[in-house]
């Protein structure tokens, strides 16, 4: 049975393989071409072409290094493309996709392409209507957890790409091995929040719209801008600390990440603005109270469906009495299981500026309600 079952992935597998259309390849790229600008974008670089564009994301973790390179051809213009650079080829408009995180879902459904999405991995963190809706109904397909995917279940979708979040040094096991293209989604190692979502230029482009992407990103820039102006005006300057102990850790967000820049857009005082890494920090608890306890307001996030209260966080690690934030009752909780935070904040981090601005900066004039926190 195990060996008829063996064959059978492996005819799938080749199948899938053998429907996808052949390219001959070139060398060296003999056309001008045309750069697509990213104001804010360190890590991405686009050129189009009269038939195709080539999409280079840089190596955030590999300086000078390529991560990946995409050649994107245009579906009508596919019959006059006959070289290409060196490459994974994708055909554009994607019609199809597997998606393992659910930022790329919500951006997907601001730019009305939603129906794209063909199959999904974490379902129990998709917590999307439209996904879960889809889920219900068979119209996406639950393809499993993202650290081991159904290859199977994905073969027999076909999809035309897979978006996943790429991390340092990590393969992709047998799904690399189904010939279908892996979309690198690695906007998050951006070093600023506009940075950040300006990648939805790129998934504009492999969707087929791009003048909708643009448009869009256009507004989170023009918001954010105008938020940034405001912090700035403000005469009230106060610390943030974030995150919460897990385990022996306690992650926070690192000087050059896109959070900790969003921390000095919002003109707020943060114990680790001057630490050069875009990832997170890796710190002890111990080592995060000598050096942040003193901050004067602290932000966590929550996945209970409960309200958690000032006792809970001390049976979770009693240091936490040690901070000022604690001792004041200045602590703000985002219920992740009830907000949209980790949906929404990659691709429009002007919504979550606005709550920070509202929450350390009383003086500045803002006409709104919290989008994502709560007082504890």
């Amino acid at each position: 049975m195990k060996l008829v079952i063996y064959f059978d992935f492996i005819f799938i597998l080749c199948l899938a393989i053998s429907c996808k259309k052949p390219v001959t390849v070139m060398s060296q790229n003999a056309l001008q071409g045309d750069s697509v600008r990213f104001k804010y974008a360190e890590h991405i670089n686009i050129v189009k072409y009269p038939y195709y564009s080539i999409v280079e994301l840089k190596n955030p973790w590999k300086e000078g290094e390529i991560l990946h390179r995409y050649i994107l051809v245009d579906r009508a213009d596919s019959s006059k493309v006959t070289k290409v650079p060196k490459g994974t080829v994708v055909y554009i408009p994607v019609k199809s996709s597997v998606v393992y995180n659910a930022p790329h879902c919500q951006l997907l459904s601001w730019l009305n392409a939603g129906n794209v999405i063909k199959g999904v991995c974490d379902k129990k963190y998709m917590k999307l209507e439209f996904v879960q809706d889809g889920l219900q109904k068979g119209k996406i397909v639950d393809c499993g957890s993202s650290m081991i995917p159904m290859v199977e279940r994905i073969i027999e979708l076909n999809p035309d790409i897979i978006m996943l979040s790429p991390f340092e040094n990590a393969g992709y096991g047998q799904i690399e091995k189904t010939g279908i293209p892996i979309i690198e989604c690695a906007e998050y190692m951006e070093t600023s929040a506009l940075g950040r979502a300006e990648w939805m230029k790129f998934y504009g482009l492999l969707l087929g719209c791009r003048e909708k992407a643009d448009s869009l990103f256009d507004v989170v820039d023009s918001c954010y801008s105008q938020l940034k102006n405001k912090a700035k005006k403000s005469k009230i300057q106060r610390m943030i600390l974030t995150e919460r102990k897990t385990g022996d850790v306690w992650y926070c967000p690192g000087g050059r990440s896109s959070m900790g820049k969003m921390f000095n857009d919002a003109n707020i005082k943060y114990a680790f603005s001057s630490d050069m890494h875009s990832g997170s920090l890796s710190l002890s608890p111990e080592f995060v109270i000598d050096n942040a306890g003193e901050s004067d307001i602290w932000l966590i996030m929550s996945d209970s469906g409960r309200p958690i209260t000032r006792e809970d966080l001390l049976m979770e690690y009693s240091g936490y009495a040690e901070l000022k934030s604690f001792r004041n009752k200045e602590i703000y909780v985002c219920y992740t299981s009830k907000k949209k935070y980790f949906e929404e904040i990659s691709f429009r981090p002007d919504f979550l500026l606005k709550d920070l601005i509202y929450i350390f900066h009383p003086d500045v004039s803002l006409i709104h309600n919290l989008r994502y926190y709560i007082k504890l």
